[in-house]
């Protein structure tokens, strides 16, 4: 549905789940699925978690996706039956966007990870979860996603009073704003944090990943070999070790 991205929504075309029709059968596909992707990976990162409450449909034929409503699904029913299957839920909710307390129920009631995004912190006319102070320990933490601009973009064409709060909460004068973000995210109580690599090297808004609603240009930038310097390695590895965030692996031999 319009949100922060987009004021028309994004209308995908994509079919909808038939919610009936894999309940029937045990969540077999999705179960499936799942297993298939932890043999690949270590974790999961759910995109539109809330989906798994209520999902917004939008009838077949209409050119945006503000005429929708929103359907109600067997989240509980579905986690229930994913925890039967695997030892543990290794899954990430991104819980971003229209959330509202059936969501959060859901993902706290499975003791899965929610999402902070630095970048939606600084929004001057509101209170909101995303300032590190509000955190639980149960989130990763990102400075931003593939969604959004780069830090340095985003500060750059932030609103004066957002520009002035970012200086204000992080004690920064603005240079090297990237690493003011990082150094939050750091320093967080957050379990896991996450920096995209364009904020790692302070990159402007061309190397942006992707603008949503959009269908050309995206997911272009690559980062180049040189990139990864042991400067930039030391940087990082310092407020690393700083902030507690350094695992320490024994050596079995």
């Amino acid at each position: 549905p319009p949100d922060y991205f987009s004021a028309t929504g994004q209308l995908w075309g994509n079919p909808l789940f038939r919610w009936d029709v894999l309940k029937a059968d045990g969540y077999r596909w999705w179960i499936n699925r799942i297993r298939t992707s932890l043999s690949l990976y270590d974790i999961i990162r759910i995109d539109h978690f809330r989906g798994f409450a209520a999902y917004w449909a939008v009838p077949y034929g209409e050119k945006t996706a503000i005429n929708g409503q929103w359907i109600t699904c067997p989240g509980a029913d579905f986690f229930e039956t994913l925890r039967k299957e695997f030892s543990n839920l290794p899954i990430i909710a991104e819980d971003l966007g229209v959330i509202t307390p059936d969501v959060e129920a859901l993902r706290d009631g499975f003791g899965l990870p929610g999402m902070k995004i630095l970048q939606f912190a600084f929004d001057s006319s509101e209170a909101n979860d995303y300032l590190p102070h509000n955190y639980v320990k149960n989130c990763i933490v990102y400075t931003g996603t593939h969604d959004n601009d780069t830090v340095v973009g985003w500060f750059e064409n932030a609103k004066p009073a957002d520009r002035a709060l970012v200086l204000d909460y992080l004690n920064t004068d603005g240079r090297d704003i990237h690493w003011a973000f990082i150094r939050a995210a750091w320093a967080s109580v957050a379990n896991t944090a996450i920096i995209p690599m364009q904020d790692l090297l302070g990159l402007r808004s061309p190397a942006r990943m992707n603008l949503p609603g959009t269908t050309q240009n995206n997911w272009q930038w690559r980062v180049p070999a040189d990139a990864f310097t042991p400067e930039l390695a030391g940087k990082l590895g310092h407020l690393t070790t700083l902030y507690g965030r350094v695992n320490k692996l024994k050596n079995k031999d």
